[in-house]
């Protein structure tokens, strides 16, 4: 190979596929897992002696350590480099999956989810962070929308195939295999990651335990904490309404956005949110399309076994071609860096998706039925890929790792609020007239998403996609003149032989595309 000449970044090889896939292998755990566990609940409930109702644990549990470490995960990565926080989030991973193949009680099995919800939460933030200083060590002007809508299509797209997956797991071998099967990719994206993916410098500054503590701002990681979780229990008590869990939710986020507004380092950035509303309302987006899209995933698969009498692994195949185009839809509008367009599509789409339920009865063909999810096939590709990409240009590098995974949190409680307006609506039975009101809801939701989007005049009127800020130098990456040691595929690391200030980035040889000017949409 070719050395690459003093002072040039080495860009055509920024991006390869070693780099990738231990990252795209890292990021499905978590969205499969979400869904994973739904059809083992029965089987569970039998196995260790406790009804079904209380089985429902093990998906909130997963659902709030997920809520929690997303942005944790990022902030670590920013502080103690993405590599070693992907690493160990990997192991933590890996951890779970013996505590639970292992299980012998309910206690067992949610500490298990808990530890899976919380390993593989730090590997989406993780990934966003070594994406982003790579392409700007490269000196890429455009997002590398290829990598991020691969990174989507592992991290939310593959959420659908947990239903199925989960079905023929359980069906063939038992309910410890939804926890056994995360060994193979575990020890797979492990052992990718320590290879391929090029280390972290050595962590600079604060040692002792206070210090440490001050920089991660530990008191509101825990006051996010306990927000997230007063919250989580009042919902998913629904329809009995714990009154006191929304007060302590109330009282704890109060004075989380207290405490974080006089914070140096804040956890919760609140002043982002209020000085940056671009990135708001890419949150709110991502949190109500979230809500309608795993209310069919897991609000019509409930009709489905209900209603029709279909099993649960063919309600879950019923929902394959839905996860399948979107995985379609996501990595050509990513590439593009597209953003108005998808949005306006994801609206419209849930819209009449969401319009189209209403009609769905016990006697509708399932052809129809199909058609409906496939609507929000196009939803869910659309949106995921389109904020993403308003994300990773929202926010400036050092910023990125917690942005991401705060992203990822909006997606749970929008997975959480569908959850609980299910559990409202079909608690005390399962038929076509509940199934329309939880329709008519998902329709009020669709049409304020797409207020959101077409009232707003920065994604409507917006240009070429390109990040705000371009990613500052960190600590991670290295030094002027610093000659960082190869990659574990061979390639000089990018930014390796050159000054990586990505400000002064941008000579050199490109990645095919890495220079495009795409427009909004």
């Amino acid at each position: 190979m070719t050395p690459t000449p003093p002072g040039t970044p080495h860009t055509t090889n920024a991006f390869t596929w070693r780099f990738v896939t231990p990252l795209l292998t890292g990021s499905a755990i978590n969205a499969i897992n979400s869904s994973l566990i739904a059809t083992a609940l029965v089987p569970i409930a039998a196995a260790v002696h406790v009804s079904v109702g209380r089985t429902a644990v093990l998906v909130s549990s997963l659902y709030l350590a997920s809520a929690v470490a997303q942005p944790m995960g990022g902030k670590l990565a920013e502080e103690f480099g993405p590599r070693r926080v992907f690493l160990v989030g990997v192991l933590i991973v890996l951890a779970g999956g013996i505590v639970g193949g292992a299980g012998q009680n309910l206690t067992g099995l949610v500490v298990a989810r808990v530890l899976i919800g919380v390993g593989s939460s730090a590997v989406y933030p993780s990934a966003m962070l070594l994406i982003r200083r790579r392409a700007a060590a490269a000196g890429l002007d455009a997002p590398p929308g290829g990598v991020l809508g691969s990174l989507m299509i592992a991290g939310a797209a593959t959420s659908a195939l947990g239903l199925p997956l989960g079905g023929v797991l359980v069906d063939a071998w038992g309910w410890r295999t939804t926890f056994l099967i995360n060994l193979p990719f575990a020890l797979l994206a492990l052992a990718m990651a320590f290879f391929w993916i090029p280390s972290d410098l050595p962590v600079e500054g604060p040692r002792t335990l206070r210090e440490v503590a001050a920089r991660l701002d530990m008191a509101g990681i825990v006051g996010f904490g306990g927000a997230m979780a007063a919250l989580l229990v009042f919902l998913m008590g629904l329809p009995h309404p714990d009154w006191i869990a929304l007060g302590m939710a109330v009282v704890a986020g109060t004075g989380l956005v207290w405490w974080e507004l006089r914070a140096s380092r804040p956890f919760f950035d609140v002043r982002l949110l209020g000085t940056n509303p671009a990135l708001t309302r890419t949150y709110l987006r991502f949190a109500l399309a979230g809500l309608c899209v795993y209310t069919v995933l897991y609000g019509l698969t409930q009709w489905l076994q209900a209603g029709r009498g279909m099993s649960s692994e063919k309600a879950g195949l019923l929902l394959l071609p839905m996860s399948a185009l979107s995985a379609l839809l996501v990595r050509p509008i990513s590439e593009r860096n597209l953003v108005r367009m998808p949005l306006v599509v994801a609206a419209v789409t849930c819209l009449a998706a969401s319009a189209g339920v209403c009609a769905l009865t016990t006697g509708t063909p399932i052809a129809w039925i199909v058609v409906i999810t496939l609507l929000f096939g196009v939803t869910l590709g659309t949106t995921i890929s389109a904020n993403q990409t308003a994300l990773y240009t929202q926010v400036t590098g050092d910023q990125i790792g917690t942005a991401a995974g705060l992203f990822r949190t909006f997606g749970f409680l929008g997975s959480i609020a569908s959850s609980a307006l299910i559990s409202v609506v079909f608690h005390t039975q399962v038929n076509d007239h509940r199934l329309h009101v939880i329709a008519l809801i998902m329709v009020v939701v669709s049409a304020l998403g797409l207020i959101i989007v077409v009232t707003d005049r920065k994604i409507m009127t917006r240009g070429p996609m390109r990040p705000d800020d371009p990613a500052p130098l960190r600590r991670d990456d290295p030094p002027t003149g610093h000659r960082r040691r190869p990659d574990h595929d061979g390639d000089t690391p990018t930014g390796s032989d050159r000054d990586t200030d990505p400000r002064r980035a941008g000579a050199g040889t490109q990645i095919s595309g890495s220079r495009q000017q795409p427009g909004g949409g």
